[in-house]
């Protein structure tokens, strides 16, 4: 099982198609909730868009070639079933539901037939700080709901962003262990105090464990930089989201 799967994994096609597909899907959270069209036509092709702009944007940065192949990849499943659909003969589940379904093996046809396809990574400013942004962007495709629907999260989830620097720190978990200890001592007061101060003490936890990031990313120690990066825009958004419950 070792010797076949795990080089399969580190296969540059396998490795290649993964970062597409999480670049779709923050494609999807970020600008999908943006426009909700009624006919099947329009929301096909916007779904094809919001899942083509950052893919490209991303193998643009990381230098990978045949962009505009691996586009078409993201229209053409949603063009046949139509087809079909204006002919009466699928409904539109089956054309939104169909268009997903079938640009999976229309991207891989494009990885097998051009595996080797590179360019030269973007110079481009922009866009080179948002592809090394990728932590901070991932962070707010996954917490881009809370912003409309806030919810306040149980005091023990704060526990367990602090055992993963457990985790990383197993060799000196001295620190971290002390940090865990505080978070206890939260989760502990939250308990005992009036519901209201009790949010509120959650909001500023996440807050504080933003602060705990961000020192980690500054020094470059313990947890990876993009583990650090990514945990701090996350712990910040649910702080805001529940401050804005709160209020």
């Amino acid at each position: 099982m070792t010797t076949t799967v795990m080089p399969a994994l580190r296969s540059p096609v396998v490795r290649h198609g993964a970062e597409m597909l999480v670049a779709m899907l923050v494609g999807m959270a970020l600008l999908g909730p943006l426009w909700t069209p009624d006919r099947v036509e329009l929301a096909a092709l916007w779904m094809a868009t919001v899942m083509s702009v950052p893919m490209a944007l991303w193998m643009r940065y990381r230098g990978h070639g045949r962009i505009f192949e691996m586009c078409a990849a993201m229209v053409v499943p949603y063009v046949v079933l139509l087809v079909p659909y204006w002919a009466g003969l699928v409904s539109a589940d089956v054309v939104e539901m169909g268009g997903h379904v079938l640009m999976l093996p229309a991207m891989a046809f494009v990885l097998v037939k051009y595996p080797h396809a590179h360019t030269e990574p973007t110079t481009n400013p922009v866009l080179r700080f948002l592809g090394d942004r990728w932590p901070s962007v991932l962070s707010l495709a996954v917490t881009i709901d809370f912003w409309a629907a806030p919810v306040v999260p149980p005091v023990w989830t704060l526990l367990l962003c602090q055992v993963a620097y457990l985790f990383w720190a197993r060799k000196a978990p001295a620190v971290q262990l002390v940090v865990f200890g505080a978070f206890v001592l939260l989760g502990a007061a939250v308990l005992v105090v009036s519901p209201d101060l009790g949010v509120l003490l959650i909001a500023l936890g996440w807050a504080a464990h933003a602060g705990w990031d961000l020192v980690h990313h500054v020094r470059d120690a313990v947890v990876p930089r993009w583990w650090a990066e990514g945990c701090g825009v996350f712990d910040l958004v649910i702080a805001a989201t529940i401050l804005m419950a709160w209020f």
